[in-house]
């Protein structure tokens, strides 16, 4: 009887393991405004990189100089002001932006693409996206204390609206997905700081 047992269990086919997964239909995400998709058995979802395109690659380059010019701002916090906040505010920038750098970098780097050596200041009549002109870095420059806390936050809230703007222009166009979730994270991070940075200059003394 053992051995007719074992007969029969041999006779069974293996039973082969059931896709992870199998029992609901995967939905494939689209591009904003357009509809998802049911993926197709078999199918791998989510593995195919989007182009690169245009809008990337200006994205990173505008934004490395943008950065370094931040970068150049909060530099100067330490030395010229007491206000708890606006130190906590420039670290907050530091600790961002510097990883974002080299993101940036390292990518255009995969492209072939030097990095913009230095930053660029607006001139006059351009949309700059916030930049701070040499003149009013020089300003900050010299300025300490409370003159120096209002014209940082004026300076770097300015700044920052031109970031989210950048930002929202490569969501808008962009293509591919590291540039896309940077601009994702400027986006919501620094829209954040301009909150907490417009609530400071409220509460400095007139």
């Amino acid at each position: 009887m053992a051995i007719f047992g074992l007969a029969a269990c041999a006779a069974q086919p293996a039973r082969q393991p059931s896709p992870v997964g199998t029992g609901a239909p995967v939905i494939v995400p689209a591009d904003p405004g357009a509809p998802a998709r049911t993926a197709t058995p078999g199918e791998r979802v989510g593995r195919t990189p989007r182009p690169t395109v245009a809008a990337d690659v200006r994205f990173a380059e505008a934004m490395i100089p943008h950065h370094r010019q931040a970068l150049e701002m909060t530099s100067l916090v330490e030395q010229r002001t007491t206000t708890p906040a606006i130190r906590t505010v420039a670290r907050a920038i530091t600790a961002a932006q510097t990883p974002e750098i080299r993101t940036m970098t390292s990518w255009l780097a995969e492209l072939g693409r030097p990095a913009p050596a230095a930053h660029a200041h607006a001139s006059p009549g351009s949309p700059g996206y916030g930049m701070a002109t040499e003149e009013e870095l020089n300003a900050l420059r010299a300025a300490r204390g409370t003159a120096f806390d209002r014209l940082f936050l004026r300076l770097m809230t300015r700044h920052h609206e031109g970031a989210v703007k950048m930002a929202g222009e490569e969501l808008a166009g962009g293509r591919d997905l590291r540039m896309r979730l940077l601009a994702k994270d400027v986006y919501s991070g620094q829209s954040i700081e301009i909150a907490r940075m417009r609530a400071a200059l409220e509460a400095l003394p007139a």
